[in-house]
């Protein structure tokens, strides 16, 4: 792990997201904008639709032991994308082991109604058959996660060096 200015140690999951302000061959030294990580705190909606907000989130997520909701999330996202049939029954039985059977590798918390409809249905499965069950780990992240992260070391760092790197370079 690296070291913050005041000699503190970084933790790693800060570490991982120094791949996002390595200098590029410009010398621009941030990929994310202060104006994209600003948005994150207006609504979890505006985090999930930018473009790096999922990765610091699955980050954050990461420091909870609670990433498989995210993964879960971004796996339905590129599934219903899916046009070739024979694809989408590979794909969807690959979500469905991973995170859906009892005792799957990355489970995740849905209720009882949602998990038998996907066990009814993942013979044949639609492109929407994971909707039910993403929209509840959707507001699971939402209502417990997000207001979390937005208080996190991760998130309030990360905005921190983004406001004192605008600030440094209004001053040169």
């Amino acid at each position: 792990a690296g070291r913050l200015e005041n000699g503190q140690r970084m933790s790693p999951n800060i570490c991982c997201l120094c791949k996002l302000f390595r200098e590029d061959e410009n010398g621009n030294t941030s990929k994310v904008s202060l104006e994209e990580v600003l948005q994150w705190s207006q609504s979890f909606e505006k985090l999930m639709t930018t473009k790096y907000g999922p990765i610091i989130y699955k980050t954050y997520l990461k420091t909870e032991y609670s990433d498989e909701n995210i993964e879960f999330w971004l796996a339905c996202e590129t599934y219903k994308k899916i046009e070739s049939r024979r694809k989408r029954i590979s794909v969807a039985r690959r979500i469905f082991k991973n995170y859906i059977q009892p005792q799957a590798p990355n489970e995740i918390n849905i209720d009882s109604p949602a998990r038998e409809a996907i066990i009814r249905n993942i013979q044949e499965p639609t492109q929407s058959c994971f909707d039910e069950a993403q929209r509840i780990v959707y507001l699971h992240m939402e209502r417990d996660s997000y207001p979390r992260f937005l208080g996190s070391e991760i998130y309030q760092k990360l905005k921190l060096k983004l406001q004192t790197d605008s600030n440094d370079s209004l001053t040169r």
